[in-house]
């Protein structure tokens, strides 16, 4: 069965428009905690686009789930993590210009450097996961890396046309099979809605789906509390007979 970390980076965003105090990321996440969330995941980026040092701060005083903080493979981001203290790292790749994160690490590209950096966070105490595509090649560099998890980035499952959604699921059931079998932990994410989220959480192995923007917005018609209890009924409960019927 797998649990919901809630991504609150959109409640951040709505706040970084104006320049404001409101929305506070950090008294919503408790509300995702009420309703159920398993464990709160932030960004904090290099631009500081949307979630602040002062948010990372107090999420870690505030938060009695599990705080997963995403960040890029930078020097200063593992000093912040060293000290922060986070239940867990995930290391993403990060482009100043991107909207949102575009894809997965390039681990096999840059093991030493990826690998110097897990070996300090996780010497540290703090476990790490390692963002990328559901690719053989990049999974074994993970494993390499020495992580203990890997998040499967979701985005092309999740952006699939339906005639093509099928082929999307059968190469993170493929991914996720793998990478148990080198020993790491799954956790995948990005794009998954209230629509295609059942198919992913009903892989076997699957433990934890980062799911955010879409639960945001489905709070602003129901409450951020409903809309958590809503999600994670879907990723602990999916349906498990076929979801793509057969084209005649």
């Amino acid at each position: 069965m797998a649990s919901l970390g809630v991504n609150i980076d959109h409640i951040a965003n709505v706040r970084q428009a104006r320049r404001t105090v409101e929305p506070d990321p950090v008294p919503m996440a408790l509300l995702a905690e009420l309703g159920g969330a398993d464990g709160i995941t932030v960004h904090l980026r290099e631009d500081r686009r949307h979630i602040q040092d002062r948010d990372v701060d107090l999420l870690r005083q505030t938060v009695r789930s599990r705080l997963n903080l995403e960040m890029a493979a930078t020097e200063e981001m593992v000093g912040i993590a060293l000290r922060v203290k986070p239940d867990m790292v995930t290391l993403v790749p990060e482009r100043r210009e991107e909207v949102t994160t575009e894809g997965g690490l390039d681990v096999s590209g840059q093991l030493a450097q990826l690998k110097s950096m897990v070996q300090q966070l996780q010497g540290g105490g703090i476990p790490v996961s390692l963002f990328v595509d559901p690719d053989k090649l990049q999974l074994k560099a993970c494993h390499d890396a020495g992580a203990r998890w890997v998040e499967l980035h979701t985005g092309t499952y999740a952006e699939a046309v339906w005639n093509d959604q099928p082929r999307e699921l059968a190469r993170l059931t493929e991914a996720t099979v793998f990478s148990r079998s080198l020993g790491l932990r799954v956790n995948a994410g990005h794009g998954l809605t209230y629509q295609n989220v059942e198919a992913v959480a009903a892989i076997e192995g699957m433990e934890e789906l980062n799911i955010g923007h879409t639960i945001v917005a489905r709070a602003l018609a129901v409450g951020l509390k409903a809309a958590v209890s809503e999600m994670r009924s879907l990723v602990q409960n999916p349906r498990r007979e076929p979801l793509f019927a057969s084209q005649s």
